[in-house]
């Protein structure tokens, strides 16, 4: 099975492409760019060095969030408008998770960590063991603070991946010391590899395919805010 894996979840552009459980092609570039217009033309690149045609893919996975949510949007586009002119599955898959996944062969927890500011993370907690993939905690936009507070309670060494856990790497370290290792620099992306492995076992039809913002945008945010308020007679 030709399998095309897609991850637009950050900044970082993420594709690969698999046969079966053979790695073909993989490509990573972490410049600020946008997607938009590096998507398409990085796939068929790829494509075109492993010689594989678009009629031969038989399935897509995408990596649906959370992160940017323009990226997020771009990629799970661009999967679902291919899915659905090839008639094959797509597969939606935590970007998380697959950084997550990225990480090296351990047993123990990873956290993987996207930045969403104001001193805010996308982050989860899974449990790598014997190359499998374990969610402890889903998906979710925290506070740092908090959830150092939670993750301690796990009374476990935890492993934090990702670049953007480097801006946070002072505040965990002061709240959870010797308890949080820390690998931004050794592991600060996903990796295809990850992501093709991840998704598969999982097919999805493509209209069942939605981005996982694990927040509202902050227009809608505001949006409803002050809908609660008129409703409540606050206005």
């Amino acid at each position: 099975m030709k399998i095309l894996a897609i991850d637009t979840s950050t900044y970082t552009l993420s594709i690969g492409l698999a046969d079966g459980d053979v790695l073909l092609a993989e490509q990573v570039t972490n410049v600020k760019k946008n997607h938009s217009v590096r998507v398409m033309p990085a796939i068929q690149s790829l494509m075109n060095d492993v010689e594989i045609k678009p009629d031969e893919l038989e399935k897509i996975i995408v990596a649906n969030g959370p992160g940017s949510y323009t990226g997020v949007r771009i990629g799970v586009t661009i999967a679902k408008t291919l899915a659905w002119t090839l008639n094959i599955p797509v597969a939606a898959v935590s970007g998380l998770a697959s950084l997550a996944a990225s990480a090296p062969v351990i047993d123990g927890l990873v956290c993987p960590i996207f930045d969403a500011r104001r001193g805010q993370v996308f982050t989860g907690l899974y449990r790598l063991s014997n190359g499998t993939v374990e969610t402890v905690f889903e998906d979710r936009n925290v506070l740092v603070t908090d959830w150092c507070k939670e993750l301690l309670r796990q009374k476990e060494t935890i492993l934090f991946v990702g670049q953007e856990s480097i801006l946070h790497e002072k505040t965990i370290a002061e709240q959870m010391g010797e308890s949080a290792v820390f690998a931004g620099k050794a592991v600060p992306y996903t990796r295809p590899a990850a992501l093709l492995t991840l998704g598969k076992e999982t097919e999805n039809d493509p209209a069942a395919v939605v981005p996982n913002y694990a927040r509202l945008a902050e227009a809608e945010a505001k949006w409803l805010e002050a809908k609660e308020k008129k409703e409540n007679g606050r206005e």
